[in-house]
C-alpha cells in the first residue's frame, strides 16, 4: 500500500486534517469579524451593492462562504465530465471556439441571402435567422393581419420559395443554422428540411437548431399560435422525427432569452428555462420514447445581461442542474443527455437608445461573460438596435467583438479560469439553490402547464420587471446615459436602416405568382393529409413536409392544423 492510500484510508490522519481545517476557518472567521467592523466603520460610496436581479453582494468572498459546500467532484469536478459544471467538453475553446452567430433578417429572402453572404465572408461561423413578426405568428406575407409589418423586424418567409431563396448559395450541408420562431415552428423547420433536399442534402447532415419553446412564449414572449397540449405536441413530433432523420439537428431550444428580456431575474431565467426543459423531457418520454434517444439534441439559449459575474455563475449553476436532474430524476444512461449546450445572446433590454455607441462597450463586456461561463455560440446585438434593424456597419462591430474576445483577449486559452474564485462559486452556490427553490413552488402548483394557466409566471416576472423600473426611475440603478452621465436630449446621430414599403409589395406579388403557378390540386391533397393526421396520433411533421413541397403557404399549413387544434387566447390575469 502507498503513502498516499495509507493516508487516505487512516480514519484518525482524516480526523485530524478535518479538525485542522475547521481550526483554521475558525481562525479567518474571527479575522473576518475585525475585518468588518473596521469595514462597517469606514465610508462607502452612495451605491446599491446589489446585482442586476437584485441579489445582495457582500463586500468580501472567502473560504468560510464555501464551508460545507459539496467536495470539488461533487460540485465541480474537470470540464466534459459529470456534472459539467466547468463546462460541457473536455476541452472547450482549445479544440473550437463558440460558433459566432449573428441573428439577422429583414425584408425579403432576397435582401436577407445578400447580408448573410456578407456575414460569411466576413467571419461568422453559423447563420441564425431572425423572422417578422407575420411569420413568427404563421401568416402569410399578403395575410390581412400582415399589412405594415412584412419584412420590419425580420425576414418575411411564407413558403418554400422563400426559404429556398432565402439559403440560395449556402450550402446548407456545410453552415450551421438557427432559427429563432416558435408557435409554427414546426412548419418553418419542414421549410428548411425541403430547402435542403432541393440542394440534394440529407436531412441526416444537417445542423443547427430550431427555437421550438413553447412554453416560455405562454410565461413571455406570446408568440403562440395553438394551445398548449398540441402544441408540445407538435415538440415531440419532432423529437421522434429528428432523433430518425435529423440526428444533427436541434430540435428544440430551450430558450430564457425571452424570459429574461421581459424582466426576469437570473434565477428565474435559470430555474423557469429548466424547468421547461425538464417538461420536454417528460412530454418525450410519455410519448413513447426513449430519454436517450431524444435528450442529446435538446440545446438552449440564455441571455447574457450587465451583471457579470451573476451571468457567468448562472451558466455553471445551469450545467449543473441539468446533468443532475436527467441523470438522478429521469435516468438518462448517455452522458450527452446529461450535458447541457447553450447558445448565448448579449441582452437586448440592456441596449439604450441614448448614446447608442455606449451599447458596443455594454455587448463586449457581456460578450467575455458569456465566453467564460462557456458557452457553445454566440450573438453580439449590434449598436442601433434599439433604432431599427442593424446596419452593416453596426453588424460589422457586433462581429469584430466577438473575434477580438477570441483571438486577442486570451479569454479561451485555459478553461473556466474563474473556477475557485471564492465570489464566482458562491455566486453559481446560490443561483443553484434559488433554482431549485423555484422548482418546488413551481411543482406544487402542479408543473409548468399549470402555472401557465394560473398565470403565475406571467406574474412572477411582472414583478420583477416593475422593480427593476422603479430602480431606474429612481435612480439607485445607474444606467450610463439614460438616469447619469446625460448629454442633452438632442437628435440621436446614427445611420439606421429603414424598411419600406415596397417590401410588402414585392413580397405579395411574389405570393400571387407562386399561388398561380403551383399546382393546386396537390395542394388540397397535402393539407387534407395533414388535417386527417392532426386529427389522429401520427407524426405531423411527414405530413407537413409534404405540404411544403407542394408549395403550401405558411399560413396554409397554420389553418389546417388549427381546424382540429384551435387557436390559444391567453386568459386575463392582471
Amino acid at each position: 500500500m502507498s503513502t498516499i492510500e495509507r493516508d487516505v484510508l487512516d480514519p484518525s490522519r482524516l480526523a485530524q486534517e478535518l479538525a485542522e481545517k475547521e481550526e483554521e476557518l475558525q481562525e479567518l472567521r474571527d479575522r473576518l469579524a475585525a475585518w468588518e467592523e473596521a469595514y462597517e466603520a469606514a465610508p462607502k460610496r452612495d451605491e446599491d451593492f446589489t446585482t442586476v436581479s437584485g441579489r445582495e453582494i457582500k463586500p468580501l468572498y472567502t473560504p468560510v462562504d464555501r464551508a460545507g459546500t459539496r467536495s470539488y467532484e461533487e460540485s465541480l469536478g474537470l470540464p466534459g465530465e459529470y456534472p459539467f459544471t466547468r463546462g460541457p467538453y473536455g476541452t472547450m475553446y482549445r479544440t473550437r471556439l463558440w460558433t459566432m452567430r449573428q441573428f439577422a433578417g429583414f425584408a425579403t429572402a432576397e435582401e436577407t441571402n445578400e447580408r448573410y453572404h456578407y456575414l460569411l465572408e466576413h467571419g461568422q461561423t453559423g447563420l441564425s435567422v431572425a423572422f417578422d413578426f407575420p411569420t413568427l405568428m404563421g401568416y402569410d406575407s399578403d395575410h390581412p393581419r400582415s399589412l405594415g409589418e412584412v419584412g420590419v423586424c425580420g425576414v418575411a418567409i411564407s413558403s418554400l420559395a422563400d426559404m429556398e431563396t432565402l439559403f440560395d448559395g449556402i450550402p446548407l450541408d456545410e453552415v450551421s443554422v438557427s432559427m429563432t420562431i416558435n408557435g409554427p415552428a414546426i412548419i418553418l423547420f419542414c421549410f428548411y428540411v425541403a430547402a435542403a433536399e432541393k440542394q440534394g442534402v440529407d436531412p441526416k447532415v444537417l445542423r443547427g437548431t430550431v427555437q421550438n419553446d413553447i412554453l416560455k412564449e405562454y410565461q413571455a414572449q406570446h408568440a403562440w399560435v395553438y394551445p398548449p397540449e398540441p402544441a408540445l405536441r407538435c415538440i415531440t413530433d419532432m423529437f421522434g422525427w429528428c432523433s430518425e432523420h435529423a440526428p444533427k439537428y436541434n430540435p428544440v431550444s430551450i430558450s430564457g432569452y425571452h424570459i429574461r428580456e421581459a424582466g426576469a431575474t437570473a434565477a428565474q431565467e435559470l430555474a423557469f428555462t429548466l424547468k421547461n426543459g425538464f417538461e420536454y423531457v417528460e412530454r418525450g418520454i410519455a410519448a413513447g420514447l426513449d430519454v436517450d434517444d431524444f435528450a442529446p439534441r435538446l440545446s438552449f439559449f440564455f441571455d447574457v445581461h450587465n451583471d457579470f459575474f451573476e451571468e457567468i455563475a448562472k451558466f455553471r449553476a445551469a450545467r449543473r442542474i441539468w446533468a443532475r436532474g436527467m441523470k438522478e430524476k429521469y435516468g438518462a444512461k448517455n452522458p450527452a443527455s446529461w450535458r447541457l449546450r447553450t447558445h448565448a445572446q448579449t441582452a437586448g433590454v440592456s441596449l439604450t437608445a441614448q448614446q447608442p455607441e455606449n451599447n458596443i462597450v455594454r455587448v463586449a463586456y457581456q460578450a467575455m461573460a458569456a465566453a467564460l461561463g462557456g458557452t457553445q455560440s454566440l450573438h453580439t446585438n449590434s449598436m442601433d438596435e434599439t433604432l431599427a434593424l442593424p446596419t452593416e456597419k453596426a453588424v460589422r462591430i457586433a462581429l469584430r467583438t466577438q473575434q477580438i474576445l477570441a483571438y486577442e483577449s486570451g479569454v479561451p486559452n485555459t478553461i473556466d479560469p474563474l473556477a475557485g474564485s471564492y465570489f464566482v462559486e458562491s455566486l453559481t452556490d446560490e443561483l443553484e439553490a434559488e433554482a431549485l427553490s423555484l422548482f418546488e413552488e413551481i411543482d406544487a402548483l402542479g408543473g409548468v402547464v399549470p402555472g401557465i394557466e394560473e398565470g403565475w409566471f406571467q406574474r412572477e416576472i411582472a414583478q420583477s420587471s416593475m422593480r427593476q423600473q422603479k430602480e431606474l426611475e429612481a435612480g439607485t440603478r445607474t444606467v450610463v446615459g439614460v438616469n447619469a452621465f446625460e448629454e442633452g436630449s438632442g437628435p440621436v446621430e446614427i445611420d439606421v436602416l429603414r424598411i419600406g414599403p415596397d417590401v410588402e409589395e414585392r413580397q405579395r406579388k411574389r405570393m400571387a405568382g407562386l399561388r398561380a403557378e403551383r399546382d393546386d390540386a396537390e395542394v388540397e391533397r397535402t393539407l387534407a393529409t395533414l388535417r386527417e393526421t392532426a386529427a389522429g396520433d401520427g407524426n405531423l411533421v411527414p405530413a407537413i413536409l409534404d405540404c411544403a413541397r407542394a408549395y403550401c403557404t405558411l399560413y396554409e399549413i397554420r389553418a389546417a392544423m388549427e381546424e382540429e387544434f384551435g387557436a390559444y387566447k391567453e386568459p386575463v390575469f392582471f
